[in-house]
């Protein structure tokens, strides 16, 4: 009963916002029909260069969790492609669907080519480091910003948010990859002490300064491929501003989706690209507008677009990609031993002294 009336609450809250949106650009918004004549002067190149861009920033992305990946198993290795196609699956599931399905997803496609026991739990955990090293790349381009634009207060909060959420992950992720101490968290925890076992098998890469430098490289090029996007897809708009204009709308589109109350926060994402513009940099609202529909299209076109051929590679439906199962779900390889338990295998005399004495 308390989850139906959470579903129910959670809707509402959902249709409440949307709704309020719908208002805010109803009242504060443009002239649709000069929205309309935005996009009939829209030069075609530069959305092809954009389209462009954010097909190679997901493939630098898809290098950065690979890299995580190679760290994390035995060989033999995913492919790039078979790393490609998991990753595709999950951006068109995130384009598509509320909440974060598509984390959940490109584990689901990856280890079904996986033969090496624990694959589901230690892909998970890969999930989480890839991510942490997203926030790392998010953290240096809102520093970007900062510097070389104004951040609406609005936004202020949620950014702060975001960076200190990027501190804490990653030292997280560090002291887990490099220490024991989680195995002994209280049975009556078992969904949390799960969870944390799940991160802990991906993080080979934390232990590698290396690997973890590569993963962050390709994870920070391919945030500069989609910042370079959105600035042509500025060009393409009639939007003639300089970088620092692209990553305030970059991050800013990005503070609109933290929370996906629907597919693509639609509404949303519009009005926190286009007001910024209007108020610092005097971009009529019909352009802004029009703008932000433009580039949530041509950054969806990508994730949509290439998730839907290996989707269909891959023999799956958007209804399986609603079941895909969490992370309490998921099985962890069970066998693996601490390293107290090697320890103790190692130098079995010094076990036996320690429980004698």
């Amino acid at each position: 009963m308390n989850i139906v009336r959470n579903r129910w609450t959670h809707a509402a809250v959902v249709v409440a916002a949307a709704v309020g949106v719908v208002l805010l650009l109803w009242w504060r918004g443009p002239a649709w029909g000069a929205v309309g004549d935005v996009f009939r002067a829209v030069e075609w190149k530069w959305v092809a260069a954009a389209v462009g861009l954010n097909l190679l920033s997901v493939l630098a992305r898809t290098l950065a969790w690979r890299t995580v990946i190679v760290q994390a198993f035995d060989p033999p290795y995913p492919s790039f492609m078979l790393v490609f196609s998991a990753f595709s699956v999950g951006l068109f599931a995130n384009a598509i669907l509320p909440g974060r399905i598509g984390e959940l997803a490109r584990v689901a496609v990856l280890n079904r080519h996986m033969k090496q026991e624990g694959a589901w739990a230690r892909l998970l955990g890969t999930v989480f480091a890839h991510r942490v090293f997203d926030l790392i790349s998010v953290s240096a381009l809102i520093v970007y910003v900062l510097i070389n634009a104004h951040i609406p207060d609005w936004a202020v909060t949620s950014l702060i948010a975001v960076v200190a959420a990027g501190v804490v992950l990653f030292s997280v992720a560090v002291i887990g990859a490099r220490s024991d101490h989680y195995a002994g968290i209280d049975e009556g925890f078992s969904a949390v002490r799960k969870v944390i076992r799940l991160a802990r098998y991906g993080l080979g890469v934390m232990r590698k300064p290396g690997p973890a430098a590569l993963a962050i490289f390709f994870q920070m090029l391919g945030w500069t491929c989609q910042l370079f996007a959105v600035y042509t897809a500025m060009r393409a708009f009639g939007i003639h501003e300089g970088l620092p204009a692209a990553g305030l709308v970059l991050v800013l589109m990005n503070v609109a989706t933290i929370f996906p109350l629907w597919p693509g926060n639609v509404g949303l994402v519009q009005a926190a690209v286009a007001l910024p513009l209007f108020t610092y940099y005097g971009v009529a609202k019909a352009r802004g507008i029009a703008f932000g529909f433009g580039l949530q299209i041509i950054e969806a076109s990508v994730g949509i677009g290439v998730g839907l051929i290996f989707l269909a590679r891959e023999g799956l439906s958007v209804a399986m990609l609603r079941v895909m199962p969490d992370a309490s779900q998921a099985e962890t390889p069970e066998d693996e031993p601490s390293a107290a338990e090697v320890s103790a295998e190692a130098d079995p005399d010094r076990t036996r002294a320690r429980v004698s004495g």
